[in-house]
């Protein structure tokens, strides 16, 4: 699964893999989620059409 995490650090979204989402068992986010996150530029071309990855996706607390 995957999915858009929207951002002011990344204009126009940034895509993410459910394995980028800490937490233990099944790993998922539902819309609306506040979420913490590294923000990466990919550097050639872009991921699915997104300019921006996020890794380390975390729930804020």
């Amino acid at each position: 699964m995957q999915g858009i995490i929207d951002s002011d650090a990344t204009p126009g979204g940034a895509w993410t893999h459910f394995s980028d989402v800490a937490g233990p068992g099944f790993r998922s986010l539902t819309p609306g989620q506040h979420v913490t996150f590294e923000p990466e530029r990919v550097v050639s071309g872009t991921q699915d059409g997104y300019h921006h990855r996020a890794l380390d996706v975390r729930k804020a607390e």
